[in-house]
């Protein structure tokens, strides 16, 4: 009987045939656990390790690291009111605006918060939590801060010379079906906030045009300055008049979100 081989294989020879090494087994600890983990946009993480769950603190709210520049599709979404598929994130911003008072806060949408607390409510939201005792003014603003680095721009679809066309609130809302289901959603739950904001109007100031104005820059990404400010004032009356138009065919919504359905 012949043995040839190294340091690390073994081959034996009987009977003129190789034989395959012996098998060795390793140490216990040099075990890996692999576990199959899916998202999914409704309901966050699937199949996740028993031993992993508390590692992630209730739903996630998106694949990624970030809940803001990200697509809708990596996003944990719920239906609002109107059964519209949204980011889970804004309607929980959504809920604590209203329950806070936001809605009737001089300003709201219009005055700027600390960048200190935004910062360190930006790092909450990542991990689906909007703290408590959050200013008001703050979470309007990561509102308009979530649509201003969408990916893509909510309205950015829609060619900037048919929205300049838009001359009435029946125009504006026969463009808007032409835009992609996952945008019109975010455009049609935007107005509506929008609306609710503008019902308070003797409160916080804030008529239909006041909050068009400053919810316009956010809803479209174009390079060049000069032509990102002409067509905010094109998009600030087509909003304007989907707010109007919101306000009159739309009682105010219950002002939540409401899970999807497992």
């Amino acid at each position: 009987m012949d043995v040839a081989g190294g340091e690390e294989d073994q081959e034996v020879e009987v009977g003129g045939k190789q034989q395959p090494p012996p098998m060795e087994i390793g140490w216990p600890t040099d075990v890996r656990h692999v576990a199959h983990v899916t998202f999914d946009r409704f309901h966050g993480f699937r199949g996740l390790p028993v031993e992993l769950e508390p590692e992630v603190a209730g739903k996630a709210p998106s694949a990624s690291k970030t809940v803001f520049g990200v697509s809708t599709e990596s996003m944990q979404c719920s239906y609002d009111s109107r059964g519209n598929s949204i980011p889970s994130i804004l309607l929980l911003m959504q809920r604590r605006l209203y329950d806070q008072g936001g809605l009737k806060m001089e300003g709201i949408f219009r005055i700027t918060a600390e960048d200190s607390q935004e910062q360190f409510v930006r790092d909450q939201l990542n991990s689906g939590v909007v703290p408590e005792g959050v200013d008001v003014h703050c979470l309007a603003g990561l509102i308009k801060a979530w649509f201003r680095e969408l990916p893509g721009g909510t309205l950015d679809a829609l060619p900037p010379e048919d929205v300049m066309r838009c001359h009435s609130e029946e125009d504006c809302a026969r463009l808007c079906e032409r835009l992609p289901p996952a945008k019109a959603a975010l455009l049609d739950w935007a107005v509506h906030l929008m609306a609710d904001v503008a019902r308070e109007e003797k409160s916080n100031k804030m008529g239909t045009r006041n909050v068009a104005m400053v919810f316009a820059p956010n809803m479209t990404q174009a390079v060049d300055p000069l032509t990102a400010l002409k067509h905010a004032v094109h998009v600030m009356n087509f909003l304007n008049m989907l707010i109007e138009r919101a306000l009159k065919h739309h009682h105010p919504p219950p002002a939540a979100a409401t899970t999807a359905p497992s």
